[in-house]
């Protein structure tokens, strides 16, 4: 299968704006196609152990569904994805206050985080001659409340080892916190096909983030009890077991001293196709989402309603609210430095 990266105009915003759609599909066989309103991946073609594809990502059939609200399908999820406990941070002494999207909490960046605005893209060379896309902009000193100029690229590009790498970069004018994650909602068997309950998953983690009821962090590092996945489980044994049937957010176990290396964080495992999704990051934490909010009041791409448990969140993040709580994860980018991370989807079969 050739490699090939192809755009297209796919509609525009209630501004004007024009939204472009990009695919890139790589010579093993997976193919990606993302549009700049948020980075939002909108379709991802995975073959099955018989060669056979179909989209793993659960979505919408056009932009209309994308501009209506959503469970943050797909997309960059920033300043910094989860939540920010009681919407407010202090550095150096200044007590910032942020969007209060989910009281009392700040999540995913706020009312109009990175997932609802409008990126540049650009096609980019990779020495492996993978096609490739960066996606750019520059998140203006108090979006969102958050403080300084934010220049942020967020590169994506598939394989032709069939993996989905996510290269994330970003440098600052201010001291603000930067913690971004990719959002796909994942059903390996293939989107609006069947709940995850037959997936299996496991996560290379001894230590999780605990909640409160209304899922902000207590600022504690505990170890996995009821929500241990370092042995792979089904996740209709697991999901009972789990918080509000919710999922956690795990500190990925790394060998020390290798903070900005490539480990192995998950692997979901889907036994009736086959397919098999290996992540790898360099960031500290994992946030597990087993898509219990589903209600099935979201008709997705198929035409099925989005019932809970359609699909599920692996989201390579790093902690936080570790601009309230540096102990457990610190965020914090300063002039002169540079935010780099890297999150890589692989995919294969049993």
């Amino acid at each position: 299968m050739a490699e090939k990266l192809e755009s297209r105009n796919c509609g525009h915003l209630p501004g004007g704006e024009t939204v472009d759609a990009f695919v890139l599909e790589g010579a093993g066989g997976v193919a990606l196609e993302a549009i700049t309103l948020g980075g939002i991946v909108t379709r991802l073609l995975v073959p099955d152990q018989r060669g056979n594809r179909a989209d793993v990502v659960l979505g919408f059939a056009d932009l209309a569904g994308y501009l209506r609200p959503h469970p943050y399908f797909g997309a960059i999820a920033g300043r910094v994805a989860g939540r920010i406990s009681g919407s407010r941070f202090t550095i150096d002494g200044q007590t910032h206050s942020l969007s209060c999207n989910e009281p009392p909490n700040h999540l995913h960046g706020g009312a109009r985080g990175f997932d609802k605005r409008l990126w540049s893209a650009q096609p980019v060379a990779r020495a492996d001659g993978a096609p490739s896309l960066r996606l750019s902009r520059i998140s203006p000193n108090g979006e969102e409340g958050y403080p300084g100029n934010l220049r942020v690229s967020v590169t994506y590009a598939i394989t032709a080892r069939n993996e989905f790498i996510i290269d994330s970069e970003a440098t600052t004018d201010r001291p603000t916190p930067i913690s971004l994650t990719h959002h796909s909602y994942f059903n390996l068997s293939g989107e609006g096909s069947s709940s995850v309950a037959h997936h299996k998953l496991q996560i290379m983690a001894s230590r999780y983030a605990p909640t409160d009821s209304a899922f902000a962090f207590i600022g504690r590092r505990d170890a996995v009890d009821g929500n241990d996945f370092r042995a792979a489980r089904r996740m209709s044994d697991a999901i009972p077991h789990l918080y509000g049937q919710h999922g956690d957010l795990y500190f990925i176990d790394r060998p020390a001293p290798s903070p900005a290396t490539l480990v192995d964080a998950a692997q979901l495992i889907d036994p009736s196709s086959g397919r098999v999704m290996t992540v790898r990051t360099t960031e500290a934490c994992i946030q597990l989402y087993t898509g219990t909010g589903l209600d099935g009041s979201i008709v997705g791409k198929s035409g099925r309603p989005y019932g809970p448990f359609a699909g599920m969140c692996l989201e390579c993040e790093g902690f936080p609210d570790g601009a309230n709580r540096p102990d457990l994860g610190n965020v914090i980018l300063r002039p002169g430095g540079v935010f780099r991370q890297t999150t890589v989807y692989a995919f294969s079969t049993l």
